[in-house]
């Protein structure tokens, strides 16, 4: 038999060379990741608006879309309320009026320059004091009661007047009286009488009006309310008059003004 020939040897493999390490970047993954699929350069398409910062140009689509909405706009404006313009006439007019009253009124009292009328009470008398029991008090009291009008071109009248007595702070008589008027800078003087009738004092001032009374000297505050209308033509206007006087009598049965004082405001 015949000898096969041998078969030849394998080359060696190259041995593979040393690779360095893998260095590590410190810079940042960039934003946007390489595609992995090639792009052919049939499909990028470079928009010069988009290169100049603009923004792209709408699609005709969209054009053509807003274009009947912009036209309704335009075509049909929207008219105001009438019931709007009737609001704003009528708040025009009563501006107007209540700016012509402001300015008449300071005018009026620029020229006319109104005072307060004046309540005093330049005499009295204090007839009688007397308890039925501790606490139930009598008394009779009577007074000048002197309106006077400072004013040089008003007329003032008193429509209501009501004028009250008090003990300390307990309302030991009351009285009501007529309405009347008063031309420019004249006075009214009347007598004004008010009688306490079994008015109930509590002991402490009961005490207090009996020591008075043995020390021959009674302290009284009369308070009056007043409802005052000036007139000036057909001009006139109303307002409150509050007056308040502090009284010093002697003892009854002649007890006779010592000292007054009295306050008249608004």
């Amino acid at each position: 038999m015949l000898a096969l020939p041998r078969p030849p040897p394998s080359p060696i493999p190259p041995s593979p060379l040393p690779q360095p390490p893998p260095q590590r970047h410190s810079r940042r993954p960039p934003l946007f990741p390489r595609p992995t699929t090639p792009i052919s350069l049939s499909q990028i398409i470079i928009s010069k608006r988009a290169e100049n910062g603009e923004a792209p140009a709408p699609d005709a689509e969209n054009l053509n879309s807003s274009k009947p909405t912009k036209q309704k706009i335009l075509r049909q404006p929207q008219r105001t309320n009438p019931l709007v313009w009737c609001c704003a006439i009528a708040c025009l007019i009563f501006s107007v009026i209540l700016i012509f009253f402001g300015i008449a009124t300071l005018i009026l009292f620029l020229v006319v320059k109104p005072k307060t009328p004046s309540f005093d009470i330049p005499n009295a008398s204090l007839n009688t004091i007397y308890f039925d029991s501790p606490e139930y008090f009598n008394g009779d009291f009577t007074f000048l009661a002197n309106f006077s009008n400072p004013n040089r071109k008003l007329d003032i009248r008193f429509e209501y007047l009501d004028l009250e007595l008090f003990f300390s702070d307990r309302l030991i008589a009351t009285q009501s009286l007529a309405p009347f008027t008063q031309r420019p800078g004249e006075g009214r003087v009347g007598s004004v009488r008010l009688i306490s009738s079994l008015v109930y004092l509590p002991v402490n001032h009961a005490v207090a009006l009996q020591t008075q009374v043995q020390n021959n000297q009674v302290n009284y505050n009369m308070r009056g309310t007043f409802k005052v209308r000036a007139s000036l033509g057909m001009i006139h206007f109303s307002y409150w008059l509050h007056s308040r006087c502090q009284l010093q009598m002697t003892g009854p049965p002649r007890g006779v003004l010592v000292a007054r004082s009295c306050k008249s405001k608004r």
